[in-house]
């Protein structure tokens, strides 16, 4: 496997599992999307964006499956039939396989990517605020055991790159959309990570997207997460935003089983 240096390579204690994030370098688009765009529809050249498909999956060994991201909490399980090349693609935020060959992958510009694995089993998934409170980490881990015939605690997880604690700015329905209220705000509790939410003029707060993740898969018993550092927006030079370039391009995160 030949990937570009710059791209991210999660590390797993569990033997069989391969993985990668691509970063926004060591592509053919230009422009906006300058270079590693992988998804087509945003106003890139179709060809440069073939040709960063292409070298995804040449560095790989095989191509991964997209999916159509819906920032919902549906999750589908890939096999080599329904993955097979010219099968429509799946309406679904987070997939999950057992099968050695089949890649896993979402795609993101500051949603945050989520890596899964367990003993036999790998899943991904797009966690942007409205998934992750409509509870997409919690359904993929309910499929990823259920398949995988573990419990959370053998499963460990990676957090990619997103939007950052300092740039995540929302209004008062992220709040009670995780269940705060402009006056009910858990109180700083740790010394070096930001708080969940922390207030910045009336009516806006900067949310902690990591935070809420790791919270999250901690409540469901996983213990073994890592990742969560990368801010997307403050890092313009490596990663694509969204929120900070409105027109862009779009990083794909990947995991397959080897064996």
């Amino acid at each position: 496997m030949a990937f570009h240096p710059d791209w991210l390579r999660p590390e797993w204690r569990i033997e069989g599992i391969q993985s990668v994030m691509t970063t926004r370098r060591g592509g053919f688009s230009t422009g906006l999307f300058d270079s590693m765009n992988l998804r087509d529809g945003l106003g890139d050249d179709v060809r440069s964006v073939a040709l960063n498909q292409r070298r995804l999956s040449e560095s790989i060994g095989v191509s991964p499956i997209y999916l159509n991201q819906v920032h919902g909490h549906r999750v589908v399980r890939l096999t080599s039939t329904n993955a097979a090349a010219g099968a429509p693609r799946h309406e679904a935020d987070a997939c999950m396989t057992t099968e050695p060959g089949v890649v896993c992958a979402v795609q993101v510009a500051d949603c945050m990517p989520v890596l899964f694995a367990a003993p036999g089993a790998v899943a991904a998934a797009h966690a942007g605020w409205r998934g992750l409170a409509a509870g997409i980490l919690d359904t993929t881990l309910d499929a990823l055991c259920l398949a995988a015939g573990c419990v959370p605690g053998q499963v460990e997880a990676w957090l990619g790159p997103c939007i950052g604690p300092r740039r995540f700015e929302v209004g008062a329905d992220v709040l009670q959309a995780f269940g705060c209220t402009p006056t009910s705000l858990p109180a700083a509790d740790d010394p070096v990570e930001a708080p969940r939410f922390t207030p910045t003029k009336p009516g806006k707060w900067l949310a902690n997207l990591p935070r809420l993740a790791r919270e999250r898969l901690v409540a469901r018993g996983v213990v073994s997460i890592s990742g969560g550092t990368w801010c997307s927006v403050e890092e313009a030079s490596r990663f694509f935003s969204f929120r900070r370039d409105g027109v862009t391009g779009r990083m794909v995160a990947a995991i397959w089983l080897t064996v």
